[in-house]
């Protein structure tokens, strides 16, 4: 990537005939980059389709990422579940890449009853396979675990590193809005986005600052975590000293945002970026 680039959860919201093209070329008369494919429910791009969706990316020169099922947990006590998880991940990460898509994120699971270290295992073991499954089929997209909200749920800052570490063409998904939330109000000050970024880049490289997938909102949280997202301006998300942070490391990838109005906030983090 030659720089940062800003884009929607979805089609953006004022897309008048809301299909996905439609939504592609919104984004670019909005003046963003990127769109991310929301398979959260279903993969609802079949493989026929899949190559008109690249085609009309490229023409209007958005970058596409995708979100995978929100129904994943790779920690599961039923094999049948663990199978369907990895099978909605492999799913999403071919049809995102016969999209010309630049990378696929996921939630990974829960603990449930496991501790951190054996729901870790556990993580690790499955993600291979997806990996392996992928790397037979010829399928090159960045898989990317997401830092997620909940203190229930695995994919704290600390595991998305080391998942990165162990398994060759896994990257993390950096949720900031998550992380302020997972820490019930930390993680949201210049000085400790400087620390994520500085730990990150520690851990992966710094071409790993150069090919980030980030997702930003506004969020309400509690003590254990998440709640629900937020419009930035009614929560108290740091995004200018977080926007002024990335630009400092010289950050590039796509920042993915999923406020509940998409591209207003979208536009106002590509604003506050580009005016320091």
């Amino acid at each position: 990537m030659k720089s940062l680039l800003f884009g929607t959860g979805g089609i953006p919201i004022s897309t008048k005939n809301p299909d996905i093209h439609e939504g592609i070329k919104q984004v670019n008369s909005l003046g963003l980059e990127a769109m991310e494919l929301e398979f959260v429910h279903s993969v609802f791009i079949k493989k026929d389709n899949a190559e008109k969706v690249n085609e009309t990316a490229e023409k209007q020169k958005v970058v596409l990422t995708a979100h995978a099922s929100y129904y994943i947990n790779l920690n599961s006590t039923e094999k049948q579940k663990i199978g369907a998880s990895k099978s909605r991940i492999i799913q999403a990460a071919k049809i995102a890449y016969l999209c010309g898509g630049y990378s696929v994120c996921f939630h990974p699971g829960y603990y449930m009853k496991s501790t951190n270290e054996q729901a870790y295992e556990m993580f690790r073991k499955e993600i291979k396979y997806v990996m392996n499954s992928l790397k037979d089929e010829n399928i090159k997209i960045w898989v990317r675990p997401e830092t997620t909200g909940k203190v229930s749920q695995i994919g704290s800052f600390e595991e998305c590193l080391k998942i990165s570490k162990d398994v060759e063409g896994v990257l993390p998904c950096i949720d900031f809005a998550h992380l302020h939330a997972r820490t019930n109000g930390k993680n949201n000050t210049k000085e400790e986005f400087h620390e994520i970024l500085t730990k990150y880049e520690k851990a992966l490289g710094k071409k790993a600052l150069e090919n980030m997938h980030i997702h930003m909102s506004g969020i309400n949280y509690g003590e254990k975590g998440e709640k629900n997202h937020l419009v930035l301006k009614d929560s108290d998300m740091n995004y200018k000293d977080l926007m002024k942070t990335l630009k400092e490391f010289k950050c590039k990838g796509v920042i993915i945002c999923e406020s509940p109005n998409l591209e207003k906030d979208a536009l106002l983090m590509k604003k506050a970026y580009y005016s320091m």
